[in-house]
C-alpha cells in the first residue's frame, strides 16, 4: 500500500466519524454544517485513493450543501443537479463512476428541497449510491460509515417520526 492509499484511507475513518455524527443531528441546520465538513474531508480522502469523479462529486456536494444552509431554492437545486450531471457526462470514464453522480444529485435534490423526514429519505437514497460507489473504489473507512449511515439515519428518522406523533397527540388533547 503506497503513503498516499494509506493516508486516504486514514481520511476514510476521520470521515466515518465526521459522517456518524453528522447523521445523529436533528436540526436540519446542523446536519447541514456537518454535511460540508464531511464532503471536505471526502474530497481530499478520495484524491488520496486516486478515485478523481468521487472527489469532485465530493466537492460538488461540499459546494451544494454550503449553498443550501442560506437558501432552499428549487432552481439552485436543478443547477446543481444539472452540473453534476454536466461533470459525470464529461468525465466519467466507466459506468462505475455512476454511482457518485447519482448520489450528489440525489443528496442535492434532498438538501434544498425537502426537509425533516423526507430529507433524510433522500440521504438514505444518496447514501446506497455512495455506498456501492465506496465498495469499488476501496474506501474501507468511506465503506464502513455508509453503512453506518443507513442505520443511524433509519435511526432518526423514527425518532422524528416517534416526535411528530407525540407532538400529534398532545394538540389532538388540547382540543
Amino acid at each position: 500500500m503506497s503513503d498516499l492509499h494509506f493516508w486516504g484511507q486514514v481520511l476514510g475513518f476521520v470521515g466515518y466519524a465526521i459522517g456518524v455524527s453528522t447523521f445523529y443531528q436533528k436540526d436540519d441546520r446542523r446536519l447541514k454544517i456537518m454535511m460540508m465538513v464531511f464532503n471536505i474531508n471526502h474530497v481530499f480522502h478520495y484524491l488520496l485513493l486516486g478515485s478523481m469523479m468521487s472527489a469532485l462529486s465530493a466537492l460538488l456536494s461540499a459546494m451544494r450543501t454550503t449553498t443550501s444552509i442560506f437558501t432552499s431554492s428549487k432552481l439552485v437545486a436543478y443547477i446543481f443537479i444539472l452540473a453534476s450531471g454536466l461533470l459525470g457526462y464529461t468525465l466519467a470514464e466507466s459506468w462505475a463512476d455512476i454511482w457518485p453522480i447519482l448520489g450528489t444529485a440525489i443528496g442535492t435534490y434532498s438538501v434544498f428541497v425537502l426537509k425533516g423526514i423526507p430529507m433524510r429519505i433522500g440521504f438514505l437514497l444518496g447514501a446506497c449510491c455512495w455506498l456501492v460507489n465506496n465498495i469499488i473504489v476501496g474506501s474501507i473507512g468511506g465503506t464502513l460509515l455508509e453503512m453506518t449511515l443507513i442505520g443511524a439515519n433509519l435511526f432518526t428518522m423514527f425518532r422524528l417520526h416517534k416526535e411528530a406523533q407525540v407532538t400529534s397527540v398532545t394538540a389532538e388533547e388540547i382540543q
